[in-house]
């Protein structure tokens, strides 16, 4: 275990790196994935005090050795096994058979006594990554913002099954933003409009909720005031994995930045642009979107 220094970071990502197979009929590829993989290695780009804490098993320890060698300021937690997806395409790209063949021990509270930062992302990949209690302490060091996917969904003998979030009215008072795609919208709040679910959600304490509408672009709900932020056009459409943790990257760094809601949604769907136009992570720079805003 590497261990957490007192440094005072800007934002904090809290996620398991996940190994991923990808196989294909053609070949088979291991990779690392996961919330905290894409999301650092698109904040990284910016000029924020940035920090990742992560957990996995030894054996994988090569693909956290090759973020520290990005830049990437780490903290290594240890854990028996490092969650492990499957990822089958027999036929075409479009058709996949997913399974989870391990998962990592959650992130615990005691682990998490030293880390300090302003905004703490918290990107679980399963239900069971991260408590209550975890959730609610960091909220006492810094404002909580959390990408709900893995909330919502559970490992039921090896297969990814859709589940709502049942912590959800413990948790939600203590989540500053919340970002979720119009499936998980629905699925959290039960509601299939957007603006509605926005509302409910606001309703229970979150002050900014983002809605991500894909090639439609985003719905931002803060202060009772809606915030329509369109996509930014790519240049081409290669490899949308991480999209979402690259858009939540440009969001964090410009609100931490003071941006007003509406203009760091659109620096986040101009990051998220630039990354779908090329495989793996973002690996842009603020010209470039600055460019692709302009474009």
């Amino acid at each position: 275990m590497i261990k957490l220094s007192c440094f005072m970071y800007d934002i904090c990502c809290i996620g398991h790196l996940t190994h991923d197979k990808i196989v294909t009929p053609r070949h088979t590829v291991h990779m690392a994935g996961g919330t905290s993989f894409y999301f650092s290695h698109a904040i990284k780009h910016m000029p924020v005090q940035y920090h990742l804490v992560t957990a996995l098993a030894k054996a994988d320890i090569a693909f956290v050795n090759d973020l520290i060698q990005a830049g990437i300021d780490t903290t290594v937690l240890p854990s028996k096994h490092t969650v492990y997806f499957e990822n089958i395409y027999p036929d075409q790209s479009d058709h996949r058979e997913q399974r989870v063949l391990s998962t990592a021990d959650p992130f615990r509270v005691a682990d998490m006594i030293d880390l300090k930062a302003s905004v703490f992302h918290l990107g679980p990949l399963l239900a069971d990554d991260m408590s209550v209690e975890l959730i609610q302490t960091l909220a006492t060091k810094g404002k909580i913002s959390l990408d709900i996917q893995g909330f919502l969904r559970k490992v039921i003998d090896q297969e990814v099954m859709a589940t709502d979030w049942v912590y959800k009215k413990e948790v939600l008072p203590y989540i500053n933003i919340l970002k979720a795609n119009e499936t998980e919208a629905e699925k959290l709040t039960g509601l299939s409009d957007h603006y509605d679910a926005a509302k409910s959600l606001a309703d229970v304490g979150v002050q900014e909720v983002i809605i991500t509408l894909g090639s439609k672009g985003s719905l931002i709900y803060a202060k009772g005031h809606f915030y329509e932020v369109p996509a930014v056009q790519p240049t081409a459409i290669v490899d949308a994995t991480g999209c979402g943790d690259t858009y939540m990257a440009g969001y964090l760094y410009k609100r931490f930045q003071t941006a007003n809601y509406y203009d760091a949604g659109l620096f986040g769907a101009a990051m998220a642009s630039i990354k779908i136009a090329a495989s793996g992570p973002f690996n842009g720079t603020e010209t470039a979107i600055t460019h692709a805003l302009k474009s």
